[in-house]
Parts: structure tokens; C-alpha cells; sequence
């Protein structure tokens, strides 16, 4: 019996109910396959997910972009250093503060990116393939809702009424 079949056949027991348990059988799936995938084009999933956000943040600074995908900043510049040593991206220095650096994807980062995404997506696509589009869209929203104030708000040991209902009567 595999995982997946493990996991549909088994509704209700406490591993298959544990949000941990089911986020981490599905990273690790997903590891697996987007790994591959990313070494195609020049570079880790990390480096893929760091491309994804200069592109959407072309100035930003190195400590800006460790916070903005949840890194270290000791682990983003060896991952810095990958993509620039791949050609992927370039460090320039800050004009307004020359001990930052300013971190721009080149032409051939840019195109490594486009292609590397396509690649994920039709492999998103075999993840969400018995999902109508509807439930694609609440997962999809559910996921986003969840990566914001109410992960944020348990990481801090605290809780936000907007992330976490009241408990009791």
C-alpha cells in the first residue's frame, strides 16, 4: 500500500488528520519531483523559490528578500551565490547604501525561471488533476490565507483573532 493510498483509505485516524503530518507527506512529494525539475534549468528549489521573488521585487535588498521567502540570511547568500555563479542573477551595490546589495535577475535568469515555472505548473497540474476547478481555487485561497498572519501568529506563540478562532462557549 503506497502513502497515497494510505492516506485515502485511512479517513479519520489521527495521522491522516494531523495537519503536520499531511503538509509534510505533501512537501515531500513535491520535493522530490520540483527537485528534478529546477536542476534542469541551473538551479535548487530554494534558488528557484529566491528567482521567483526578485523578479517580483527587482530591488530588493538582500535582507528584504531573506524575510520575503522565509530564509536565513547565512543560507540566502550561499543560495545568492548559486544563482550568480549559474549566471541567474547579479548583486549590485546599493546606490543609496553601498554595503547593500541590490539583487536583479539577468536575461538567461529570467528565461530559466519561465521555463523552470512551466515545468512546475504541469506538475501542479498532476497534483490538482482530481480537483475541479472550483476546489483548486479554495485550496489554492486556503493555502495563501494560512502562509499569512495565521502561521506568523502561532510561529510567535501567539493568537491573532483574525488567524485563529476564539475557543469555548
Amino acid at each position: 500500500m503506497t502513502a497515497a493510498s494510505a492516506a485515502e483509505d485511512s479517513p479519520g485516524s489521527w495521522l491522516h488528520e494531523d495537519l503536520h503530518w499531511s503538509f509534510a507527506r505533501l512537501k515531500q512529494g513535491l520535493s522530490t519531483a520540483e527537485s528534478a525539475v529546477v536542476r534542469e534549468h541551473g538551479m535548487s528549489l530554494w534558488g528557484y523559490t529566491v528567482l521567483m521573488a526578485i523578479v517580483e521585487a527587482p530591488a530588493r535588498t538582500q535582507l528584504a528578500l531573506a524575510q520575503a521567502v522565509s530564509v536565513d540570511k547565512s543560507k540566502l547568500v550561499i543560495i545568492l551565490d548559486e544563482l550568480e555563479g549559474a549566471g541567474l542573477v547579479v548583486r549590485r551595490p546599493d546606490p543609496a547604501d553601498r554595503r547593500a546589495r541590490i539583487i536583479e535577475v539577468t536575461p538567461e535568469g529570467g528565461r530559466a525561471l519561465k521555463a523552470a515555472r512551466g515545468d512546475m505548473e504541469a506538475i501542479e497540474e498532476r497534483l490538482l488533476g482530481g480537483l475541479d476547478t472550483q476546489e483548486r481555487a479554495v485550496l489554492r485561497k486556503a493555502l495563501r490565507h494560512l502562509v499569512g498572519a495565521p502561521i506568523l501568529a502561532i510561529e510567535d506563540g501567539r493568537q491573532a483573532e483574525s488567524a485563529c478562532p476564539p475557543s469555548g462557549p
